[in-house]
């Protein structure tokens, strides 16, 4: 049963279009970061710093691409997206010099609602 799942995740990755897979990076690192929430008293510190990297390397690539000269974005799109990628870092910073599970809340919702946006949910 194992064996199926990967394989049909593997086939699922190849046929999404670039703004599901988007969407699905961002709702897992959602589900990351949320499932150290959901046990934020008792989190563990290698779980913990693995969910705020797996985040923070997604956020850095979003990053890159909106400011590629290539993308195809509208520049106000551009724009906003970089200044959400720029507070989702300092809401990452935040938590790994001074973690609050509000900041973890806060990064976790905005995952999810550019998520919802790139599956035309919004």
């Amino acid at each position: 049963m194992n064996h199926a799942s990967k394989a049909y995740a593997k086939i699922a990755k190849e046929t999404a279009s670039p703004r599901q897979l988007e969407a699905n990076l961002l709702l897992k690192a959602a589900a990351k970061l949320q499932a150290i929430g959901e046990q934020w008293d008792e989190r563990k510190p290698q779980a913990f710093n693995e969910a705020l990297l797996y985040n923070r390397r997604l956020w850095t690539l979003f990053i890159d691409s909106v400011l590629d000269d290539n993308s195809e974005l509208p520049f106000p799109l551009r724009r906003n997206l970089t200044q959400l990628g720029i507070f989702v870092m300092g809401e990452t910073y935040s938590l790994m010099t001074a973690p609050k599970l509000e900041h973890l809340q806060s990064i976790v919702n905005i995952n999810r609602s550019i998520a919802a946006g790139l599956r035309g949910r919004a």
